[in-house]
Formats: C-alpha cells, sequence, structure tokens
C-alpha cells in the first residue's frame, strides 16, 4: 500500500511543476500627443526645445513600457524607459515626429508594439507641412515578389494636421536618386509599377498640401526575387 502511495505522489509532482509558457505583453493603447495633430502643452526649455509628456493606457501582462519617439525631419531616435504609463521628452520645437510604445514584461522575452502616431510639436509655424509620408511596402532593403503581371505595389500612408493634402508625387526607378513617374490624389495611397527580376528599385513620395506645403519621405530601396 505504501508503495502504491509513492508512485501516486511522484505522479502527481511530476504533472504539478508545468504553468505553461508566462503570458505575452500586449500592445499599449496610446493616448497622448494625438494622431496627426498639433502638440500645444509641451513646456518650453529653450528656444530650440520643449519638454512634452507623452501618455498611454496600461497593456495587460507588462512591467515596462519603451517610448519611442522619432524626429521625422532628421530621423533621429529619442527613447526612455518607465514603469509608468506617462514619460517626458524635451523635443525640437515646430518639427515633426512619430511616437510608439514597445511593452515587456520580465517573465517573458516576447515583446508587444503599439500603434505608430505622428503629431508636430508646437513651434513658431501658423501652418504645418504634411507629415512625411509612411512607407508600408516595399520597406526599405526588402527582397520582393513580382507578380505574375511583372509588377509591384508601392504603398505609403499619408497624414497632415490640417488635413489638408492635395497630392502625392511618387519617385521610382532603378537609379538613385529616383525620378518622378506619377502624381496621385489625396485619396490615392498605392501604385502598381512594372519591375524586373534581379534589379534593385528605388523609390520616393512627396506630399503637398493645399497651401503648397511639401514633405519628403526620404528614399527606400528594395530588390525584386
Amino acid at each position: 500500500m505504501k508503495r502504491f502511495l509513492l508512485i501516486i505522489s511522484v505522479v502527481l509532482i511530476s504533472c504539478g511543476g508545468d504553468d505553461g509558457p508566462p503570458p505575452s505583453p500586449e500592445g499599449a493603447l496610446l493616448v497622448f500627443p494625438l494622431q496627426s495633430s498639433e502638440c500645444t502643452t509641451g513646456v518650453s526649455v529653450n528656444e530650440t526645445l520643449s519638454q512634452v509628456t507623452f501618455e498611454w493606457m496600461a497593456a495587460n501582462n507588462t512591467d515596462l513600457y519603451t517610448l519611442n519617439v522619432v524626429n521625422l525631419e532628421t530621423n533621429t531616435p529619442q527613447t526612455i524607459t518607465t514603469g509608468a504609463t506617462s514619460a517626458s521628452l524635451s523635443i525640437e520645437k515646430g518639427a515633426p515626429f512619430s511616437w510608439s510604445i514597445l511593452s515587456s514584461n520580465s517573465s517573458s522575452d516576447e515583446t508587444a508594439t503599439s500603434e505608430n502616431w505622428l503629431f508636430y510639436n508646437s513651434g513658431a509655424l501658423t501652418t504645418y507641412p504634411p507629415f512625411p509620408a509612411q512607407i508600408i511596402r516595399p520597406k526599405s532593403g526588402a527582397s520582393v515578389q513580382k507578380s505574375s503581371a511583372d509588377q509591384v505595389v508601392l504603398e505609403w500612408l499619408g497624414a497632415d494636421v490640417e488635413d489638408d493634402i492635395s497630392i502625392f508625387e511618387i519617385y521610382f526607378s532603378e537609379t538613385n536618386p529616383p525620378v518622378l513617374i506619377a502624381t496621385e490624389n489625396s485619396q490615392s495611397s498605392m501604385v502598381n509599377v512594372g519591375v524586373v527580376s534581379g534589379v534593385t528599385y528605388y523609390w520616393r513620395v512627396v506630399t503637398t498640401d493645399g497651401e503648397g506645403n511639401t514633405s519628403d519621405s526620404g528614399i527606400f530601396d528594395f530588390k525584386v526575387l
């Protein structure tokens, strides 16, 4: 009888210690600065900088948040890690920025990323150029498969504080810098382009608003398989 009870105990111990993998963190919901907005709440630090407080909602299974802020004119990133749901950074006045949150926890190797929001930090400007177009696909350095029609889709996302984008100019070629191939209206977000396997292509998007202000996505490259 004692031997029987010992076997049961061993089985129970061996089966009771596996609780499965730790829960993965979830992406945070962004709160402020608002998407495609002008941020006017910053506290002036000097003539060129103001301190902006970024806010987001608490995410499940998360004990650390990494705030990522990128100056879209210079592509300069700033990061700060915190256990709170807000953090402050000093950033350039009158410049366009993107920001997002990376969620993580100490019990898991997994991470989760929030949406990526755009805003202008308030400055001396009374009117703001469009945000540089955000490239959706192909990403820079990507290798892509062409369609049966020997084409690849170029896709981007445009945004503007005043919501008055008028046109997108699409530059695309085998040479760098690429050349203008199309002008699309504000409702467009993609074009099809003819390609050849084994060739590297370059492309960019210039956005123009109703007042003639422009912004440039920068040049991206991809190779066709």
